[in-house]
C-alpha cells in the first residue's frame, strides 16, 4: 500500500516519530492501527446501544439527571 499525504501532515509525522524516537513508518502504523481499532470499538459500541434501545432498556431524561446528581454528589463527597 502506498499511502500520499499532505507535506504539512508529513511534517508533523516527522517530527512526532522524532520526538518519540521511532521510525515515521513506525508512527504511521501505529497511528492508523489507534484509528483503526478505535472506529471498530466505537461501531461496536453503537451497535450495542442500539441493540438495547431496540429491547427497551432506555432511561428518562428525568433518570439521567437524577444518576448524573448522584455521580456528582458523589465526586463531591470524595473532595
Amino acid at each position: 500500500m502506498e499511502l500520499h499525504l499532505p507535506l504539512e501532515l508529513e511534517g508533523k509525522l516527522a517530527a512526532a516519530a522524532s520526538r518519540r524516537g521511532v521510525s515515521v513508518e513506525a508512527l504511521a502504523r501505529e497511528a492508523l492501527e489507534r484509528a483503526v481499532d478505535y472506529d471498530d470499538w466505537f461501531l461496536q459500541e453503537v451497535e450495542t446501544g442500539l441493540a438495547q434501545v431496540d429491547a427497551g432498556q432506555t432511561l428518562t431524561h428525568e433518570a439521567v439527571g437524577e444518576r448524573m446528581a448522584k455521580k456528582l454528589a458523589e465526586h463531591d463527597a470524595r473532595r
